[in-house]
């Protein structure tokens, strides 16, 4: 994968959440993800730090079989009740893994915004 993907994402506030991204090669074959261990994050601004209230980290997860290329990431109801619906948060998805020589080999995959939209009916 040469470039970094970027896509907006709209959350709904107090819902559920499970996003499935599909990775290709430059060849537009399956990136395969055998080996490979996936982080993402969401922060209200690229500075906050890791403990800000406002930062969560996804579950994230690669689906089987790792060789196509799919991971997905999910929030629960509990997690995105808490968002705040004002402003926007900045995201990202990297995929990490070790190459043939034991060095550690970083990837971010995707980017983007993510919109939080209200919630009017609370459980």
């Amino acid at each position: 994968m040469a470039l970094t993907n970027y896509e907006d994402i709209v959350i709904n506030q107090g819902s559920d959440v499970a996003i499935e991204v599909h990775l290709i090669t430059d060849s537009g074959g399956a990136y395969d993800l055998t080996g490979r261990s996936v982080s993402a994050m969401m922060k209200r601004s690229f500075s906050d730090s890791d403990g800000d209230p406002d930062t969560l980290q996804f579950n994230s997860i690669v689906a089987s079989p790792p060789g196509a290329g799919v991971i997905t990431l999910s929030l629960t109801n509990t997690q995105t009740d808490t968002l705040k619906t004002r402003g926007r948060y900045v995201y990202d998805v990297e995929v990490s893994y070790n190459d043939d020589s034991g060095n550690s080999i970083v990837q971010r995959v995707l980017e983007g915004q993510i919109d939080v939209s209200p919630s009017v009916t609370k459980p």
